[in-house]
Order: C-alpha cells, then structure tokens, then sequence
C-alpha cells in the first residue's frame, strides 16, 4: 500500500484514539516499514475520498501485476485515474503487488 502524501507530520494534529491490542499488532505486520500511523492515516483518506466521491489515485501503475476484464456491478472509480465506472460498464481488475484486487477503467494501464 503506497503511502498517500498530504502533509508533512510537523503540520498535522496530534489526535488519541485508543486501538485493541491486537488490531494495533496486525496494522504495524500489514505496515511493515511505512508505519502503522501513516497505514491508518491512509485508510481514513481512502474512506473521506469514497463517502464524499472525491476519488483520488491510491496507487501507482507500477504496483498492479497482473489484470483481467471484469464488468462492474456497482459504481467504483479506478485506482489509478479517478474515473467513474458506472455499473454494466467494461472494466479490469488489478491484482496488486500486495495481493488486493483493485478496479481499473480500461485503457488506465496503457502507456
């Protein structure tokens, strides 16, 4: 998961949240070396950018392995551009390298 830069740490507020100790263990094994902190800063701007439908790029083309052609369900933006994929609409799904499965419009992966 590619870290989200917004601001740096020296201007942002120093907010308490109280976490079970298991769910803080399994943030820092899923965080590795970017840190359990900025893992949690980035799923709480990923949660802002879908409820307000204010996608922005999450990841980078450079993270997606392999992709296969999918027809959307639902609504989703691609990860990559921000586009809307309206439901019955052709689409592909992304396998990251991280192994998440991730919606892309088509043509995002050309060059």
């Amino acid at each position: 998961m590619q870290t989200l830069n917004r601001t740096s740490t020296t201007e942002m507020e120093v907010t308490s949240i109280r976490l079970e100790r298991e769910l803080k263990e399994k943030l820092k094994e899923i965080a590795g070396n970017q840190g359990y902190q900025a893992l949690i800063r980035d799923v709480l701007w990923r949660y802002v950018q879908q409820k307000t439908g204010n996608p922005q790029p999450a990841i980078s083309r450079d993270e997606i392995q392999s992709s296969v052609a999918a027809i959307a369900q639902q609504e989703t933006h691609c990860v990559l551009t921000g586009t809307l994929i309206k439901p019955r609409q052709k689409m592909l799904l992304g396998l990251t390298l991280q192994g998440d499965m991730v919606p892309l419009s088509v043509g995002s992966l050309d060059s």
